[in-house]
């Protein structure tokens, strides 16, 4: 098969690096920025590359990785799939909802995946952890609490001269890293109907977007609260779903989720193999590419990626508008 990344920025880069680690295609690259374009084919030995997204659209690619600023991803999906081509796109699927039911409709029409890249759904502990709740082990969901924070700076150097600077382009904390968190906990325990946030520019130099959310939330009958900041030292995430017979928690910078049934007694914990730095990341190119050649459903289907586009919108209305939001209905 062959797979065209559009996009050579990083997250473009780990895409060419972590589709041809699948050993099942042959990875090309659209990049308009000639340098850029020539130093990562040159690093991953790419036998095509363009400067112009039209050229290759009509090359005939199978598939396309969209990994351009957020404003531009429904528009070049639809290109794609308007020629035949299967999608996955990176998060947030957009920065509105403009253009969205379109392209499902064409996506659907044409009888292509169209895909969503929310990569927390690749990890196996948190898919772990999701087959115990769904199976009733703990009983009913109660309640969700998401802890996360990092020193953004250390990770992503380059921060202030990216797309992370502007809302309109899919920056800030909300669209960057809380929308991995919203996907997360409304795959653990279904869609949220309802929320109020807060969110502020704490610490991080030279932007002036969000660092700092706060988010309450209803996920149906399940409350839910989410805390998140760019610039703590440590690195860590949990996710814990409270549910009618014991808790369950998901451990990100322990690679492990862990459960509890009874008070006072001891975590149970359950470890999955190490990780590295791109595992999540191939899994999930595996999971595309099974999608399209044997018709197993993505890790995160565009109606998903729906869902959560519709809550990253509810909570920057309600940071601006200080009231309780609503998500948009998807049609």
């Amino acid at each position: 098969m062959r797979v065209v990344v559009i996009g050579g920025g990083s997250i473009g880069e780990r895409h060419v690096r972590c589709f041809q680690q699948t050993r099942r295609v042959d990875v090309a690259l659209c990049e308009i920025d000639a340098a850029l374009r020539e130093r990562v084919a040159q690093a991953y030995r790419l036998r095509e590359t363009f400067g112009d997204v039209d050229e290759a659209v009509e090359r005939g690619f199978q598939a396309a990785v969209i990994c351009t600023p957020a404003h531009l991803h429904v528009a070049l999906a639809r290109k794609f799939v308007a020629a035949g081509t299967h999608v996955l796109i990176e998060k947030p699927l957009s920065v509105s909802l403009e253009g969205v039911a379109e392209l499902a409709a064409a996506a659907s029409e044409a009888n292509l995946v169209a895909a969503v890249a929310y990569v927390y759904r690749a990890h196996p502990a948190l898919a772990a952890m999701r087959e115990a709740i769904q199976s009733g082990r703990f009983g009913r969901p109660l309640h969700a609490t998401v802890v996360a924070g990092q020193n953004f700076p250390h990770y992503r150097p380059a921060y202030r001269q990216s797309y992370y600077t502007d809302h309109a382009t899919g920056g800030g904390a909300v669209q960057d890293a809380l929308t991995h968190l919203v996907d997360a906990v409304q795959w653990l325990v279904g869609p949220i109907d309802r929320l109020a946030a807060d969110a502020a520019h704490q610490k991080l130099e030279g932007v002036t977007v969000e660092d700092t959310v706060g988010v309450i939330a209803r996920h149906g009958d399940v409350p839910a609260v989410y805390s998140l900041n760019q610039f703590q030292p440590p690195n860590e995430t949990t996710i814990t779903v409270a549910c009618e017979h014991g808790a369950a928690r998901f451990e990100y910078h322990r690679r492990r989720w862990r459960w509890m049934t009874h008070p006072e007694s001891p975590w149970q914990d359950e470890p999955c193999e190490p990780l590295e730095r791109d595992t999540l990341f191939q899994m999930q190119a595996a999971r595309f590419l099974d999608a399209i050649e044997h018709g197993a459903p993505p890790l995160c289907s565009l109606a998903e990626g729906w869902l959560a586009l519709r809550a990253n919108l509810a909570i920057l209305r309600s940071v601006q508008s200080n009231s309780w939001q609503s998500t948009e209905p998807l049609s």
